[in-house]
């Protein structure tokens, strides 16, 4: 009788993996999915769509002409693996990966 691993994979970034598993192809710790690239660190606005986040960034943007700065907000959709448990108001990390749909290119990788 063949046995499931519960092994998780190494993504090549410094984070803790989950204590949970999942069946995910497109979970980085236990499907095929690869990342690269941007690491961006947000809050969860919306949990509605399946499998899926919104992550809002709040950044500074320097207007030079008045020499101040001014706050802006950025929104990422991202592949939500369902071994994370991540809810709305989470704080979390998300790595860039390979296009998913038309507007995913992004996956949760840590729960902060």
């Amino acid at each position: 009788m063949a046995e499931k691993t519960t092994e998780v994979r190494n993504i090549g970034i410094n984070v803790n993996p989950p204590e949970n598993t999942c069946t995910d192809q497109y979970c980085p710790f236990h499907g095929k999915l690869s990342v690269r690239g941007q690491l961006i660190t947000g809050v969860v606005s919306s949990t509605k769509m399946k499998n899926t986040i919104s992550v809002k960034r709040e950044y500074m943007h320097l207007v030079p002409k008045y020499e101040r700065y001014e706050k802006r907000t950025s929104l990422y959709a991202a592949h939500c693996p369902p071994c994370l448990d991540i809810n709305e108001g989470d704080k979390v990390r998300i790595a860039e990966c390979r296009p998913l749909s038309k507007t995913v290119s992004f996956v949760a990788i840590e729960k902060l």
